[in-house]
């Protein structure tokens, strides 16, 4: 692991080995994510809806040493496609394909809780040779009555909404199912802040097809279990139904993922010589283009740039190392690590060389890149670069990133929901006075939402590649660019003094400009923002220079 100290890179290798990885599936209309970990016989777990897939995984697995576990999120959570319309027939005919394409031979299935709705119907699509293991189906009966399927966790402008899904989650293990004013004194482990962190982020990416999967799924929970099903009350039970039960060693690859048709978004989850990189890809052929979003949270927001520019090329936006999807890695970043973060990952794509499109954190990790390794670099639009006086630095470094981590009560959603808030009505956003006052206005409450997943998604290290952007010197490291490049921003990004801050270096083949507006931002103006991307277009497929 390049970059790393030897005793850094071997608990990395250890960290690894003992937690479950993701996968994504490639099915007829979008993708389903697999949470894998272990070695031997398969063992393969659906559910999802009061526990999160990566959970089960790993619960299991510790559990049942002897087994590789694969736990499978269902359609609409986490990294799963959603489905419409939510069908107890259109969720089990998907689980049922994302089986059969993994390639499983003989295995043993585990329904979790609500998932035992679905059994019914993947016995018959996969055969009742099957061997299946019903967990906690009784609690499961018993919410259709104390709980009801109707849950109103849509997103709203005050965040509430986080605070209304949390709580949901924590009080289906809190409580008990037949009595929900009262703490439950049996049942599974109760979930810590982290993991009950996982299955609310996992929940939450699309709040409003969790809350039709949970509908969906408590109508479906049968009177009975299915017949020879072994039915348990915990997840420590399962080890004592798997006894007797011998299959031989599971040793087939799960299929990589495959592109899906015009520009719809799908996601990979690459693993490079640095660590496991979460990638949003659009298009499966033509000039590969690497989109390095801003620090902070996930690339999700880059959607209308990835699928922007998808036409003739294949373009992938990443997570950082410590943010969004990617592998959370324990270690003090610099603009230079993220550079080289970014080579492992073209390396371990294939590509000879790519294009560069990177935005304020990215766009400084793009020149960097181009500096370093100037052989992987074609050509580079570098939106916003960072250009800071030493005490404004220091004050960001000392004001600019408050600490968020999982809180049992969910005290943490508030922060990051009106953090993320604030920061398109002032810059810095801890400023809040009339001269700090922005022309961006508030979002909806759908886009601050996909803000606020992102940041959750990151947790404790989502500040790492942030901080790195305010310690970088673009002034000097401009001068050493020999790539082509494209310098701009939109008029209302706080960050557009870096346009006229680079036209002053007078850097032989950059260009400079400023663009109608900022494309990836909340709801720009439709003309402006195809403008903008036309601008990225043409520049990207000039040859001059390259």
């Amino acid at each position: 692991m390049a970059g790393l100290s030897p005793a850094v890179a071997d608990a990395t290798r250890r960290n690894r080995m003992e937690r479950a990885r993701p996968h994504y599936l490639t099915l007829d209309g979008g993708q389903i994510r697999l949470w894998r970990r272990g070695e031997g016989a398969d063992l393969v777990v659906v559910g999802g809806l009061t526990l999160a897939a990566e959970a089960l995984a790993n619960r299991l697995a510790a559990l049942n040493p002897g087994w590789r576990v694969t736990a499978i999120e269902l359609p609409g959570i986490g990294g799963s496609t959603p489905l419409a319309p939510v069908t107890v027939e259109a969720v089990a005919s998907t689980v049922g394909k994302a089986i059969e394409l993994a390639g499983f031979g003989d295995f043993v299935l585990v329904a979790h809780q609500l998932a035992a709705g679905l059994l019914p119907l993947l016995w018959k699509s996969l055969g009742e040779r099957v061997r299946t293991v019903a967990v906690g189906g009784g609690w499961a009966g018993r919410w259709k009555e104390t709980v009801g399927g109707d849950l109103d966790i849509a997103p709203r402008q005050d965040g509430a909404h986080l605070n209304m899904l949390w709580h949901h989650l924590r009080d289906r293990q809190l409580l008990r199912p037949d009595n929900p004013h009262m703490p439950a004194k049996d049942g599974d482990i109760i979930s810590g802040a982290d993991e009950l962190s996982q299955t609310f982020v996992a929940a939450a990416t699309r709040p409003e097809a969790y809350a039709g999967l949970w509908k969906t799924c408590l109508d479906a929970q049968p009177s009975a279990a299915p017949e020879g099903c072994i039915c348990v009350d915990t997840l420590s039970d399962v080890c004592a139904a798997l006894e007797g039960i011998d299959l031989p060693a599971g040793g087939v690859a799960l299929p990589k993922a495959a592109a899906l048709p015009g520009k719809a978004v799908w996601h990979e989850a690459v693993q490079t010589r640095r660590g496991l990189v979460h990638l949003r890809r659009c298009g499966g052929e033509g000039t590969p283009l690497l989109v390095i979003p801003t620090g902070g949270g996930s690339s999700a927001q880059f959607e209308p740039v990835v699928t922007g520019l998808a036409e003739g090329r294949q373009v992938f936006s990443v997570d950082y190392f410590g943010n969004g999807l990617s592998e959370k890695l324990d270690r003090d970043v610099t603009v230079a690590m993220l550079a080289d973060d970014m080579a492992a990952l073209i390396e371990a794509m294939g590509f000879d060389r790519v294009d560069i499109w990177g935005s304020h954190t990215g766009s400084l990790v793009g020149l960097e890149l181009a500096v370093r390794r100037p052989e992987l670099v074609r050509k580079a639009v570098l939106e916003g670069p960072v250009f800071i006086d030493p005490d404004f630095q220091a004050d960001l470094l000392d004001n600019y990133f408050p600490r968020i981590v999982p809180d049992k009560w969910g005290l943490h959603l508030q922060l990051i929901w009106h953090w993320r808030r604030d920061m398109f009505m002032y810059w810095p956003w801890y400023r809040v006075d009339r001269a700090a006052a922005r022309d961006l206005g508030v979002p909806s409450a759908e886009d601050l939402h996909l803000y606020a997943v992102g940041i959750l998604e990151s947790g404790p290290t989502y500040d790492q590649a942030y901080r790195s952007a305010f310690k970088y010197d673009t002034a000097s490291r401009l001068p050493l660019l020999k790539r082509p490049a494209l310098i701009c921003a939109g008029p209302n990004d706080m960050l557009v003094n870096g346009v006229e801050e680079s036209e002053k270096l007078k850097v032989p083949g950059v260009r400079t400009t400023l663009t109608p507006t900022t494309v990836w931002w909340p709801a720009p103006e439709p003309d402006a923002a195809a403008a903008t991307l036309v601008l990225y277009d043409d520049y990207l497929r000039d040859e001059a220079g390259v």
